[in-house]
């Protein structure tokens, strides 16, 4: 067995389907790590972690090694949550007869490539270097309450997102929160190694994230809604219905632009260079509009991305939007710490 960084890119980068048990057999162990844990999708995560430390960066609390060993553990974390949001739903008999999730990507449990014992092993290793970067924390931050609490809310929705969260139609806006403003506000709580007068600012920055994180989930509960109808699944989707869902999709993606321009305009908490996200809001026209349709019985012609449809051009949304705004972060930041710039915003674009 050989070492594929090349499979570590791809696996990182979009979702892998794989067939042959061979073939899965002669992977090495992280792309097998990678490819399990839908990493193309928990690279949200990173995106997250991103986020914060370059708002902990402009207000002076940012250090590469307590944000680095963070965004590992957090990253792994979000891999663990998948892992056993696999387990649970094999065990429940979710995934079986071809269902939505064993469409798009490798399962290993419903494809064989694992046993049941194997995934609990993976689910244990990967849960307790995650749990290794919480301990961290709360020894960097003195066992500060508020991470503890952090802590134990990670751990309580890692357990118990896939049962019962999700079939109580709240696991939608448990991801907004935790990949929004818990997240964000969180790993920056961690980095200034406590509460700091902008904290709430920073949660409200983590707000147009986490939609668009959010987007993608709803996007992806509605593709599938008929089948998780069917297993007694009941997200969101099912609960109010698929044009409810459609709707509340769109109105996501237009808050997200919405709160932006907020922090910009009125406690001006970012520059007007972060309006470079509006680069990417022709992706959001685009899921709107197909939002605005219910979703096509087969895939048009060439279409690449079935059985995924609301949930792939929100995907992608994520992915335009995502970048933009970590590019609008780095801009802005870089702009209030170079002395020269930092004076000129102070004095013509200062908070309010």
């Amino acid at each position: 067995m050989r070492i594929d960084f090349a499979m570590w890119r791809k696996a990182i980068w979009q979702l892998i389907k794989m067939d042959d048990k061979k073939e899965w057999d002669a992977l090495d162990v992280v792309s097998k790590w990678l490819i399990a844990t839908r990493s193309a999708v928990t690279l949200v995560t990173v995106y997250s972690c991103v986020i914060a430390g370059l708002l902990a960066w402009r207000d002076g609390y940012f250090s590469w090694l307590p944000f680095i060993i963070l965004t590992i553990g957090l990253f792994i974390a979000h891999g663990t949550n998948n892992l056993l949001n696999d387990y649970t739903d094999f065990n429940r008999g979710v995934d079986k007869d071809n269902y939505f999730r064993t469409q798009y990507g490798v399962h290993p449990l419903v494809q064989g490539f694992w046993t049941k014992s194997q995934q609990i092993q993976w689910f244990l290793i990967s849960g307790v270097i995650a749990a290794l970067a919480g301990v961290y924390a709360l020894f960097y931050t003195s066992f500060n309450p508020m991470v503890a609490g952090l802590f134990a809310f990670g751990a309580l929705v890692l357990l118990f997102y896939t049962w019962p969260f999700k079939y109580w139609g709240l696991g939608e806006l448990a991801i907004f929160l935790i990949w929004g403003p818990i997240m964000i506000a969180g790993v920056y709580f961690v980095l200034a190694r406590g509460w700091t007068p902008n904290i709430w600012n920073v949660a409200l920055a983590g707000v147009p994230f986490g939609l668009s994180v959010a987007s993608i989930n709803v996007g992806k509960h509605i593709d599938k809604r008929e089948d998780d109808k069917a297993k007694g699944v009941g997200t969101f989707p099912v609960r109010v219905g698929e044009k409810a869902a459609r709707l509340v999709d769109q109105v996501v993606l237009i808050l997200i632009y919405a709160v932006i321009v907020y922090l910009v305009f009125v406690p001006r908490y970012f520059t007007p260079i972060m309006l470079i996200v509006f680069f990417a809001f022709k992706h959001t026209l685009n899921a709107i509009q197909v939002l605005s349709k219910p979703r096509p019985a087969a895939p048009p012609e060439g279409f690449p991305a079935w059985p995924t449809w609301f949930s792939a051009v929100t995907f992608f949304h994520n992915r335009q939007f995502g970048g933009l705004f970590i590019l609008g972060l780095i801009l802005d930041t870089v702009l209030r710490v170079i002395p020269f710039t930092a004076e000129f915003i102070a004095r013509f674009w200062p908070p309010m």
